[in-house]
């Protein structure tokens, strides 16, 4: 049933949906025409694209959405959020006045950067889209399981998409999952303005994108004509127009909409001419009525799109098509090249003109509207979404034991490490245990996941038990499904698996719970979702990253399975710590200090880097030193002696081979050592933060106060490091600038091929042998 909206409230929407438009469009003009322009660059700041969804927006933040809801904004949209939270009092005038500006506004809305009320950062498109969804799904967690305070209602989570951004295949990759997982209290918004960067989208693209909703179970809601083009509709020969629309062209109808009303007239005279309907209509219009006539699409009708969101009130996820215009009520309105395009000086003189601003109050929250301050001003306080002001929640500290179990194999994979540990916790059933939630894409067992999940369960909105189980059918995985579960099995998609991470690891900001997310695939598939991983990180979100198997290590699967780069994804990526443990009593030590790490106010996500070789296992008892050596990033396996001439670096899987190298050159360098690192990351950012440090202090030398400075500092200054990893050896050989010593770094720098350890790690130079000649021709 459609909603009656008042008439009172249709007014003051309708005049803050002009003031919106016009602190958009003038944050914008003023970062690019009145601000001063030191490099000569363009700001930018895409007017057309936020005049397109002034109306949607405007209509969710001050009637329709509610606190719990959370939002994602299309990228180029920015302005528009920023123009209505400076109305709600949650955005600054100092902020706008820099838009795009060091410390101002952000051009992407940015949970981290931005100082008003972000949900989710957007601007990698696409990929905030797909957010929403998997933090509905978040939300149906953390409600079955009541880990939150208990008060907090139900939201929708919201995205508000570009046309073009359905381009990315990302997106339906989300949709498909989302079915899979029976996702719910889902709104995508189509802002269809039928206009991208470089044209106008294609007129078949709709036919089909409706058609995939409906094939995955939402709703389609089409919100095409507004209320002036539905009451000329109903006149005689209306229906006449009604197809005539219709069949328009998309690139046809956006150069119209530029040319205006006579273009309108020219066009239905010579189409439409012999219905006296419509030559009546045309009759009863004005050039100016005219063009207000057929460029009222319901997108950019208030009461239209309140009426298409207010008759949704059940939790199917639901896509709204609002058709738009890009650019409406700006002068290049239409325009195929208007997604950059900005409004010249005397442009911006008429459009301020036609505002009511007066020279002075272009920063006024009221100037230039009908009604009165005091009016709009309670109409804002008592705007649902803005009830309990900043909306960010938080969510206690989860108690991490002073050791995690190691298990006591003499020998051992870090890989089989990993999934002992994350066994033994699941036995013991602590709160531990129920803030860990797994999530893996279609490489759960073979990741070692699989004993967790046998203790913990998968998760789903209802029960489905194991049918091999039920029909008595032998198999080691006992997977039932349960809203009790602490496992989400995810299809073969890693930017899915990302994303999932993401929405996981802002549960306590975003939903009052904290959970503590630990995702699994092969390492050498972190390239497949770089993009949705970078935008997990950029919004601070928290999780474990458990990357396996890694390397050439994994031999015989081949070039396609071995990763390289990996370890420098590690060090170049901000809020990600990464490590590459060897043994599993290290592994113990870094996954204890990375579920603390992930809760800490300026800590970030962590990355472990393991491997399926079986290694045998030091016998040792670590010390409290060793553990504070092993977090901040090596430690000496075999102690120099003073002024030592020669040392061996090592990481990860090659370490047994640096093992019997340093044994077989400790009989002809007497004093050599080996070095044993766990996360040249720690040890860069922590080396790279010495040195600032330092930079800033005038008139003193600062004593070696970085990890790595102390752990070379018993070398002498013209000491040799032969360093070794299966990797890139640019992630160790950079260890050569700490204090001047030559770096002969060894790795792979090229793909891998199928075969065993000993062939491959001859065949590309990280065996015991190759580290023997390294040595020596460090030191010849």
């Amino acid at each position: 049933m459609t909603t009656i909206v008042p008439v009172q409230r249709l007014r003051f929407l309708r005049e803050l949906e002009r003031k919106v438009l016009w602190l958009s469009a003038w944050t914008i003009h003023h970062a690019n025409h009145l601000r001063p322009n030191r490099d000569g660059l363009k700001v930018g700041g895409h007017q057309a694209s936020c005049a397109s969804l002034a109306t949607v927006m405007t209509a969710l933040y001050f009637s329709v959405l509610r606190p719990e809801d959370r939002v994602a904004v299309k990228p180029h949209a920015s302005p528009v959020f920023h123009a209505i939270q400076y109305l709600f009092g949650h955005q600054t005038r100092d902020k706008l006045e820099r838009f795009r500006a060091l410390g101002g506004a952000q051009s992407y809305p940015s949970r981290t950067k931005d100082a008003d009320d972000v949900d989710f950062s957007t601007g990698s498109v696409g990929l905030g889209v797909a957010m929403t969804l998997f933090s509905s799904l978040v939300q149906d967690y953390v409600r079955l399981k009541a880990l939150g305070d208990g008060n907090r209602p139900t939201g929708r989570m919201v995205a508000l998409v570009g046309d073009a951004e359905l381009d990315e295949g990302n997106i339906f990759e989300a949709l498909l999952e989302g079915w899979k997982h029976d996702v719910r209290n889902l709104w995508w918004v189509i802002d269809y303005n039928r206009q991208s960067l470089d044209g106008v989208v294609n007129d078949r693209l709709f036919g089909r994108i409706g058609e995939m909703f409906e094939l995955v179970g939402w709703r389609i809601v089409t919100l095409k004509y507004g209320k002036l083009l539905e009451a000329a509709f109903a006149q005689p020969d209306g229906e006449q127009l009604r197809q005539w629309i219709d069949a328009c062209p998309n690139s046809l109808y956006s150069a119209l909409v530029f040319m205006g009303g006579a273009g309108w007239r020219e066009a239905l005279t010579r189409d439409l001419n012999q219905y006296p309907g419509v030559r009546r209509i045309l009759d009863q219009h004005d050039d100016a009525a005219l063009h207000r006539l057929m460029t009222n699409l319901a997108g950019n009708d208030m009461q239209a799109v309140l009426d298409a969101f207010e008759d949704v009130d059940d939790d199917r996820p639901t896509c709204f098509i609002a058709y738009t215009i890009k650019g409406q009520g700006l002068p290049f309105a239409g325009h195929k090249d208007n997604h950059s395009g900005l409004m010249t000086l005397d442009q911006m003189a008429g459009f301020k003109k036609g505002m009511r601003i007066e020279d002075g109050q272009e920063w006024d929250k009221f100037a230039g509207l009908s009604a009165s301050a005091q009016e709009l001003q309670a109409f804002l306080d008592a705007a649902p979404f803005n009830a309990v002001g900043r909306r960010r929640t938080e969510a206690p500290v989860v108690e991490i034991p002073a050791a995690l179990p190691r298990p006591s194999d003499r020998k051992s994979s870090t890989q089989e490490g990993f999934g002992k540990i994350l066994n033994a916790i699941a036995a013991e059933d602590g709160e531990l245990a129920r803030r860990i939630v797994t999530t893996s894409p279609d490489v759960t067992v073979s990741t070692n996941l699989g004993p967790w999940v046998n203790r913990r369960g998968l998760w789903a909105h209802t029960e489905a038990e194991d049918v091999f189980r039920e029909l008595k059918v032998v198999s080691a995985q006992l997977w039932r499904k349960t809203p009790r579960g602490q496992h989400l099995e995810l299809g073969i998609a890693e930017n899915n698996l990302f994303i999932q991470l993401a929405a996981m690891g802002l549960s306590h900001q975003l939903f009052g719970a904290r959970l503590l997310p630990i995702g699994t695939l092969y390492d050498p598939f972190i390239a497949r979702g770089l993009d949705a991983l970078n935008y997990a990180c950029y919004q601070d979100a928290r999780f474990m990253i458990v990357a396996t198997p890694s390397g050439t290590t994994l031999a015989p699967e081949g070039g396609a399975h071995q990763s390289i780069h990996t370890p420098l994804i590690g060090i170049g990526q901000p809020g990600l710590l990464s490590y590459e443990p060897a043994y599993v009593d290290e592994l113990a030590v870094l996954m204890r200090h990375g579920l603390a790490y992930m809760q800490q106010a300026d800590g970030g996500s962590v990355y472990l880097r393991l491997s399926t070789r079986s290694l045998a296992q030091p016998a040792r008892t670590l010390s409290p030193q060793q553990e504070v050596d092993i977090v901040a990033g090596g430690y000496w396996y075999a102690p120099p002696e003073p002024g030592a001439e020669i040392a061996i670096v090592a990481m990860g899987a090659v370490t047994p081979e640096a093992i019997a190298a340093h044994e077989s050159v400790v009989r002809d360098f007497a004093g050599a050592g080996l070095l044993v690192l766990t996360s040249p990351d720690r040890l860069h950012a922590d080396w790279l933060g010495a040195q600032r440090k330092r930079g800033r202090t005038v008139g003193r030398l600062e004593p070696a106060d970085s990890a790595v400075e102390r752990l070379l500092a018993p070398l002498s200054r013209d000491a040799r490091l032969v360093t070794v990893m299966d990797g890139h050896p640019l992630a160790l050989s950079w260890l050569g600038s700490v204090r001047g010593q030559r770096a002969v770094p060894l790795g792979i720098e090229s793909f891998g091929q199928s075969g065993d350890i000993p062939d491959l790690y001859r065949a590309y130079r990280i065996d015991t042998a190759a580290i023997i000649d390294a040595v020596a021709r460090a030191i010849a």
